[in-house]
């Protein structure tokens, strides 16, 4: 996948509506998922591989709905690029929602459309990213959100 580029910040203010694209595939493998466990402290046994997990609602070990939103940040880069952008800072996201849970050893991609961009004081922009995270032979995604992001 290529990046959608844009020159400045400013830049983003024209292109509002954009399907900015799509990343490629990324696998969330248990070592993932432990390690999100680990440095989150969030060891719940629908995490963990074994027989509890089998046993449960999703026939085996699940990523953590954060750990899944998390991998948006990567997944964004391979969609769009502001190269004169000195500083990217994350803002909040609205409307978070986890739709499907992403099995262990699942792959992930992430499809973006810039929903909004307007200036803010201090040659700030914000920027409102519509993501979806899709699984790969899904029909439902695994969550939706609407990331806020300044760009200066």
């Amino acid at each position: 996948m290529t990046a959608r580029v844009f020159a400045t910040p400013a830049d983003l203010l024209g292109a509002v509506g954009e399907r900015l694209g799509t990343s490629s595939w990324r696998t969330v493998d248990q070592r993932t998922v432990d390690g999100f466990a680990e440095v989150t402290g969030d060891h719940q046994w629908i995490h963990r591989a074994g027989p509890a997990a089998d046993a449960g609602p999703f026939g085996g070990p699940v990523a953590h709905g954060f750990l899944t939103l998390s991998l948006v940040v990567p997944m964004l880069d391979e969609v769009l690029r502001v190269d004169g952008a000195s500083s990217v800072v994350n803002k909040g996201v609205d409307a978070l929602r986890f739709t499907a849970p992403v099995p262990a050893g699942g792959r992930v991609r992430v499809t973006a459309e810039l929903a909004s961009a307007k200036s803010r004081p201090r040659d700030f922009v914000e920027a409102v990213l519509s993501v979806v995270v899709e699984i790969e032979g899904k029909l439902r995604p695994a969550c939706k959100a609407d990331l806020v992001m300044l760009y200066r």
